[in-house]
């Protein structure tokens, strides 16, 4: 993914400069995480802006016509520039980078937690008092999804650093300790 990243930078370093200088840095990235999230959810769209067939002007329109009225100016220009420059199919990674770019501004550390089923708003509040109060972070963004072959409990990431709550991680760890033993 270096490459990737190679490419991405340079645009999101060049909209998080727009979106300071225009003090909409907040609203452009929770536009970025909504967009990323419809992305997700539709390959149509991610085959359609990957598409060497489509030519940059029908992936402008067609860009405009579903987000423009969702989108500040300035990720609606991101997009137009991405398209007149047949550079469409790296949309994703410009705004990961974008968003890791925003964080290091903000001091807000990314944990990505993995529960073997959907934490409730309680136990989401819970966690991340806790996951701030370890990363010494003045504030902590969740990425959440589900596993259940976790069994029970969750896994925090945060960097290089993991916190294994979970009960298959607890089975494993008994499992090591018992074979130490014998």
């Amino acid at each position: 993914m270096p490459l990737l990243n190679t490419i991405a930078t340079p645009y999101a370093e060049a909209l998080l400069q727009v979106t300071e200088a225009r003090n909409e840095t907040d609203t452009v990235a929770q536009q970025a995480r909504d967009l990323l999230a419809i992305w997700e959810i539709t390959p149509q769209l991610r085959a359609a802006m990957a598409s060497p067939v489509l030519e940059p002007e029908a992936k402008k329109k067609a860009l405009m016509a579903l987000f423009a009225e969702q989108l500040t100016p300035s990720l609606q220009n991101l997009l137009k520039l991405l398209a007149d420059r047949q550079r469409t199919a790296v949309i994703e990674p410009v705004l990961h980078r974008f968003l890791e770019l925003y964080r290091q501004l903000r001091h807000i550390t990314l944990a990505r937690v993995t529960s073997a089923t959907p934490l409730s708003e309680d136990q989401q509040r819970a966690l991340h008092e806790r996951v701030r109060a370890i990363a010494g972070s003045k504030s902590v963004e969740f990425d959440l999804c589900v596993d259940p072959s976790l069994i029970g409990g969750f896994i925090v990431s945060m960097g290089s650093e993991v916190i294994d709550a979970s009960l298959s991680g607890q089975v494993r760890r008994l499992g090591l300790a018992l074979a130490k033993v014998s």
